[in-house]
């Protein structure tokens, strides 16, 4: 599979390595506006096709799929653009700025039959796919409660400045991954509460959040999300899990230790992810579900399926957000179909 990258920011290194890593996949171009950061790219990937226009990129083609690593403006005209040319697509989140731009970028490559799966690679970290998988085979019984909580402190700033610059911080940027676990493991929403807070004055957005979900399914879950917590020891990147069950309990506590308790039985593992060879830590967990994620778009284009994090899905995930902000701003509950 031949694959062009736009987009060779921060974030977008930890996908070339990825990819480097898939077997039967190569980046054949990549794409950025920035021409020195597309040469020591390129160079550092030895990828010899190198653009600083993506239309140009396209016209040439001989590639089968893109994967679009910029931020959240560029990212329709881009899909749209990939959609014309009849490419398989795989976006960083957020997915769009508003609900109507997600609905026409899944529209457009629905159209051609191709695949556009959201990077959405929370849900893929190793820690919390052994949560979801215990969860799915019935080890704690039904779940009926569930807490999905992520609190740092960690300076995500010094890497990626921009994120101190919107009006919208921590839900659009981490409590999306936060909510499509909580998606992930309970089942879609119907009704969202949400607060936030913004206790750095050095951001323009909220970095305080916490939601009240009820699913479909019947279970309430709280969603917390903070980049203002001060603690030791640091658990960033760990996303934490407390869930209840008919017949037990579930929790993914720091340090990556997964227990189960059922009739009377206590059981712990340790679901500590790997270090990859390019990876660092305590960026490991994510990086990892970086090649997770990635090896699961190819798994998915090879066979024609659709990708658990489609963009049909996200759909449901992104909702939320939207959700929460329309919750926190007007103080009431949002139903889903208001979205």
């Amino acid at each position: 599979m031949k694959i062009a990258l736009i987009g060779c920011g921060f974030f977008a290194q930890n996908q070339l390595h990825a990819w480097r890593d898939i077997e039967g996949a190569e980046v054949v171009a990549v794409c950025d506006r920035d021409a020195a950061r597309l040469s020591e790219t390129s160079q550092a990937f030895a990828i010899a096709r190198r653009y600083t226009d993506a239309e140009a990129m396209f016209a040439e083609g001989g590639f089968d799929a893109v994967d679009i690593a910029t931020t959240v403006a560029s990212h329709r005209p881009l899909v749209e653009l990939a959609a014309r040319h009849g490419v398989h697509v795989i976006c960083q989140k957020p997915f769009a700025l508003n609900m109507a731009d997600a609905r026409a970028m899944v529209a457009a490559v629905e159209a051609t039959g191709k695949i556009l799966m959201i990077h959405e690679n929370f849900r893929w970290q190793s820690p919390v796919r052994a949560a979801i998988e215990a969860l799915r085979g019935g080890a704690i019984g039904t779940p009926f409660f569930g807490r999905v909580s992520f609190r740092s402190g960690y300076d995500v700033f010094s890497g990626q400045p921009y994120l101190a610059e919107g009006e919208r911080f921590i839900i659009e940027d981490l409590g999306i991954h936060i909510l499509d676990i909580a998606r992930a493991l309970f089942g879609d929403v119907t009704q969202i509460t949400a607060t936030t807070r913004r206790i750095n004055p050095k951001i323009r957005g909220e970095d305080v959040a916490t939601m009240l979900l009820h699913h479909a399914s019947d279970v309430t879950s709280v969603v917390d999300c903070s980049y203002a917590t001060q603690r030791q020891p640091e658990t960033f990147p760990e996303s934490l899990l407390e869930i209840d069950g008919t017949e037990g309990t579930l929790r993914l506590d720091a340090g990556y230790r997964l227990t189960i308790q059922r009739g009377g039985e206590n059981v712990v593992r340790d679901v500590s992810p790997p270090v990859l060879d390019w990876a660092s830590m305590p960026w490991h967990n994510i990086q990892e579900s970086v090649l997770l994620i990635q090896q699961h778009f190819v798994d998915c284009v090879r066979a024609g399926r659709v990708p658990e994090t489609s963009g049909q899905d996200n759909l449901q995930t992104f909702g939320l957000v939207e959700a929460a902000y329309l919750s926190a701003r007007a103080r009431r509950s949002v139903r889903m179909d208001e979205i």
